[in-house]
């Protein structure tokens, strides 16, 4: 439900004509979302913003004049805004959509073209909006205080032997790209195996692994399918695959599908949390839930709790998006509410739990 006591003004800034109307045209029919403008590069994009006073936008990164991207770092020092970034299906294009979640973008989505038009992603694209026009902006308190706890990530000086059934389940929406950097760069090198579902279109996938890859201790990989979950390291599902966990008998598999969307979603996470109860993970399993608009992930860990796993949520402070969260604490789905900066801690912790004696 909107809790704006107005529609969402939304202002969308693109150098393609088309693209401008098929977007507007693709929320014409909520009334929840008011397209009260649009642009056509940034110059007219900040005349349009002091204008019109619009609650989101929704920005191409490839403009004439000036790039998205340099647009979004003036307006976010100047004029802090919840922006969604359009971008394309495109390894360049993922890189710069990562650049403007790194910059104080809400959230990112392919550009609509050719045959797959923002008409069919309509829904798609609304439930983003609205999940933008609740975000908490860039540089509030608890970002700032995620930030500061952060746990040191070379706290471990000796590789640790796990049980080879532990394992850590993250799902996370909105927000959840900057919240899972966070998380991961906090943790030491030596982790049980980590399974990550975050929303996010297909393709973009693949940069946010590569990304975290280079900034992490412990190895990040997009998964592929029937790939083995090892020891210190995190895999991320596909945009676009649900992503489930089977147990070999020594050890986890990932597994791909292209099943129906769960929560409007695939991947969603509890595919995941729910094939992790199946395959008798949850006694050995911690599930958390990040940052996110909706309700998934929340049926998810109260499975995982009820079957032994240790629970997390990240608290309303510092998310981005108290959705997901929400609706696991409200379930009973989560032991502990924690902030976000508190998480790499938390997890090591767990890890800790589960090392094997005499190592």
């Amino acid at each position: 439900m909107n809790e704006s006591i107005h529609p969402i003004r939304l202002l969308i800034v693109d150098d393609s004509a088309l693209v401008r109307r098929a977007v507007a045209d693709s929320l014409a029919g909520d009334p929840e979302i008011e397209v009260v403008g649009t642009a056509c590069d940034p110059y007219e994009a900040r005349d349009k913003i002091l204008q019109l006073n619009p609650d989101v936008l929704t920005l191409d990164i490839e403009m004439p004049r000036m790039d998205g991207l340099t647009f979004l770092g003036l307006l976010m020092k100047s004029r802090p805004t919840r922006v969604l970034v359009m971008s394309s299906l495109t390894a360049a294009g993922s890189e710069k959509a990562l650049q403007a979640l790194q910059l104080g973008a809400v959230d990112v989505l392919d550009k609509p073209s050719g045959s797959r038009s923002a008409h069919t992603e309509g829904r798609m694209l609304a439930d983003k909006i609205k999940a933008a026009a609740r975000a908490r902006l860039r540089g509030q308190p608890a970002d700032a205080t995620a930030q500061a706890s952060r746990a040191p990530a070379a706290s471990i000086r000796a590789a640790r032997r796990f049980n080879p059934r532990s394992v850590i389940l993250i799902g996370a929406s909105t927000g959840g790209t900057e919240a899972l950097r966070t998380v991961l760069t906090g943790l030491p090198f030596d982790m049980p195996g980590i399974a990550i579902v975050q929303h996010i279109p297909a393709k973009f996938s693949l940069a946010l692994a590569n990304r975290l890859n280079s900034e992490c201790a412990i190895k990040v990989r997009e998964a592929r399918h029937g790939e083995l979950l090892e020891p210190g390291m995190a895999l991320l599902a596909p945009g676009g695959q649900h992503m489930v966990l089977r147990w070999t008998g020594t050890q986890y598999i990932a597994q791909l599908n292209e099943g129906p969307l769960v929560h409007h979603q695939r991947p969603a996470v509890d595919v995941l949390f729910d094939s992790a109860v199946k395959c008798g993970a949850a006694p050995h399993a911690m599930g958390m839930v990040l940052t996110g608009m909706g309700a998934d992930g929340a049926d998810g860990l109260v499975a995982l709790r009820k079957a032994g796993a240790v629970t997390v949520a990240q608290n309303e402070e510092t998310c981005v998006v108290f959705g997901m969260p929400r609706e696991a604490i409200l379930r009973g789905g989560a032991q502990e509410v924690l902030p976000l900066g508190g998480m790499a801690a938390r997890m090591n912790r767990f890890a800790s739990h589960t090392v094997l004696n005499g190592t």
